[in-house]
């Protein structure tokens, strides 16, 4: 009996295990380029924690819904148009838009019945304030009365309280070269007056691959009350595609052509070392914690594979320079870890 209360005091007393040693736990604060393995003519607009992507799927409109771009990949994707089996916004869907005006959605798109030259500009709306949970309702199309012509990527946006739409056409009925026009609009789904010609492709690095030189994929950034326009130039089908700036003047008017200066030279292009061939056709969001401007735009990771599928989203952050204008650098490197966007 001795010998058993001897053992369990013994038995008792022995030290627990040490305890674990504390697990450290590394957030994850990079992502990959590209953000998907295709992904043409990319597109992103911001509202409140989510992110609404969509790019050219040429059959149906779709929007992946994210609170973070760099895991895109993992993106919700809904489907919210399929179009008519005919008709003359049936065929070859391209360039979607996704945007919030006057409390309401609205998708900006170019369609055709499966000829090129009847590309014009339609829009869908959407009442419901997610534009994910919503139906989306086809409003028609969207065309200067007196030149209603060949018009691709539609993009919207509001300067000094006074709506603009901006697209890539022509200025006839042949195929001759890509333009950027502007007019205001009554609302978002009206245009309010005739198209203006801001830009046309006049230079040689803005013509590779003409016939038809390009200036096409418009989107406007402002900053500190400056506004911008980037524009992608040359053919798509060339390693040179690149994006251009149009600068308006200061106190300047969008609607006058002269009011409008062109960079002399393209502001992002090629690099062939970091597998960015032909990059062109961009977005601009903010990051989460609302401090850093990022560029959204779609490249081709090997030289010569021109407009198709292979061309695939890619994001970068940029800054501004000294005269206030956007500095984007050179596209970064596929493949390679890169810092998240603020907030993430």
């Amino acid at each position: 009996m001795f010998f058993a209360v001897v053992l369990l005091y013994i038995t008792c007393s022995k030290k627990s295990a040490p305890p674990a040693p504390p697990v450290t736990i590394v957030k994850d604060t990079s992502f990959i380029s590209p953000l998907l393995s295709s992904g043409p003519d990319p597109w992103v607009v911001q509202k409140d924690t989510m992110y609404y992507y969509t790019n050219t799927f040429g059959d149906r409109l779709a929007i992946y819904s994210t609170s973070k771009m760099s895991d895109l990949k993992n993106a919700t994707i809904t489907t919210i148009w399929t179009p008519p089996v005919s008709g003359m916004y049936s065929k070859e869907i391209w360039a979607p838009e996704i945007h919030y005006l006057q409390n309401k959605w609205y998708a900006y798109f170019a369609a055709d019945d499966g000829v090129n030259d009847n590309h014009r500009i339609y829009a869908l709306e959407c009442d419901d304030a997610d534009p994910v949970k919503g139906t989306w309702t086809f409003k028609g199309k969207i065309s200067d009365t007196l030149a209603d012509r060949w018009a691709i990527d539609a993009s919207v946006f509001e300067y000094n309280n006074q709506l603009y739409m901006v697209w890539s056409g022509w200025q006839g009925s042949i195929n001759i070269e890509q333009d950027i026009f502007i007019a205001k609009m009554k609302d978002p789904l009206t245009l309010d007056g005739s198209r203006i010609l801001i830009s046309s492709p006049a230079n040689t690095w803005e013509s590779m691959g003409a016939p038809p030189a390009v200036n096409e994929g418009p989107e406007a950034i402002i900053n500190n009350g400056k506004l911008f326009l980037t524009f992608s130039a040359s053919g798509c089908w060339t390693d040179s595609y690149s994006l251009g700036l149009l600068t308006l003047k200061d106190g300047g008017n969008p609607m006058l052509p002269a009011d409008w200066t062109k960079s002399a030279a393209p502001v992002f292009s090629s690099a062939s070392q970091n597998g960015a061939y032909a990059p062109g056709h961009n977005g601009f969001f903010k990051s989460r914690d609302g401090k850093e401007d990022w560029i959204l735009y779609h490249a081709n990771s090997q030289s010569g594979q021109g407009c198709g599928d292979a061309r695939n989203p890619r994001m970068q952050q940029f800054t501004w320079a000294l005269d206030g204008s956007p500095d984007f650098g050179t596209p970064v490197k596929i493949n390679t870890p890169l810092r998240k966007p603020g907030g993430e």
